[in-house]
């Protein structure tokens, strides 16, 4: 892994000029797209004619975390005794707003201060990336060029609306804004201006929960069901069944029907009915994982999490901390 890393580092040095003047046409070419969608003139001069390619991001986006450590190693570095202590002080600061916003949006305040705390360390790791140069990069790029250009063309027009103010755009290699770390179409179809004052702001307390808590209602969290619990599984699971990709979730059956295939059946409170689908996340990023260890059975809540970071380990260690909180808050 190391080795490859270094070649790639090594790679980017050298095509870097390269990409430079193949990034400027292809910065030209979009912004003659971005104005036939709308975007004004003023906007694409006082914002995306700055942007600049920044290889970094390339490097990032190849080499993330969600990409190569073990579940447990993952979900040990961020729900941490001191994750929870400092996630119990932001909510005790704030404790009349925060049950405001779980009550009028039906959301645990667990899950929002998780979300939080796994995002961006409660605010302190908003991000120094310039956003529009991120995404202009990764639009750019070609792995997931579509996806990006999209999120750059909306993130335009929001500052065209003046939703957002670009002099303030900085935040993860990956375009994401705020406590939460919203993508521009995030922002766009759930934040909110919570206290009225003409002006959303992410990276403040109110804003930033209501609208976290907006979205993850809305696409249907059910307050007081569960994302996961931990399995042990007989290895006479069909393989199939075993889903290594956070992409889709598939063969989503009762819990009757698994119930052959697991060991700790006992030890899991929950109806037969109740649908519920397999994890097995280390299969397809640790070098000769056991394919059935460690095994989880999710529900509807863990995949809405999903929505929010397509990662398995992302939504387990949310999940995990999410739990952590219910035991003393």
């Amino acid at each position: 892994m190391k080795i490859i890393k270094a070649f790639f580092i090594i790679f980017l040095i050298l095509n870097n000029a390269d990409a430079n003047d193949e990034f400027n046409n292809w910065l030209n070419s979009f912004s003659k797209f971005a104005i036939s969608e709308g975007v004004s003139q003023n906007t694409i001069n006082l914002v995306l004619k700055n942007a600049t390619f920044l290889p970094n991001v390339i490097k990032y986006d190849r080499y993330q975390p969600e990409f190569y450590e073990d579940t447990l190693t993952y979900i040990n570095k961020r729900v941490t005794s001191k994750r929870v202590y400092n996630g119990t002080r932001l909510y005790n600061l704030n404790k009349s707003f925060i049950n405001e916003i779980e009550k009028e949006f039906s959301v645990e305040k667990e899950l929002l201060l998780a979300l939080m705390a796994i995002e961006t360390n409660y605010g302190k790791y908003l991000g120094k990336m310039d956003i529009v140069s991120s995404l202009a990069t990764l639009s750019f790029d070609k792995r997931r060029s579509e996806f990006f250009s999209n999120e750059l063309l909306i993130v335009l027009k929001l500052i065209d609306l003046k939703v957002i103010d670009h002099k303030v755009l900085y935040g993860s290699w990956a375009g994401a804004f705020g406590n939460f770390q919203f993508m521009p179409s995030t922002i766009r179809n759930y934040a909110i201006d919570y206290d009225n004052n003409k002006t959303i702001d992410l990276k403040s307390i109110n804003d930033s929960f209501a609208s976290a808590a907006n979205y993850i209602h809305k696409i249907g969290w059910k307050k007081g069901s569960p994302c996961f619990k931990k399995v042990v599984l007989k290895d006479n699971i069909p393989i199939k069944y075993l889903n290594t990709s956070a992409k889709m979730i598939k063969h989503k059956k009762k819990f009757k029907y698994y119930k052959k295939f697991i060991k700790n059946t006992d030890a899991i409170d929950i109806k037969d009915n109740t649908k519920i689908a397999i994890i097995t996340p280390d299969k397809d990023i640790v070098d000769d994982a056991n394919i059935f260890s460690p095994a989880y059975i999710v529900f509807n809540n863990y995949e809405l999490v999903l929505k929010w970071n397509r990662s398995l380990r992302f939504a387990l260690a949310v999940c995990t901390l999410k739990d952590n909180f219910y035991e003393i808050l």
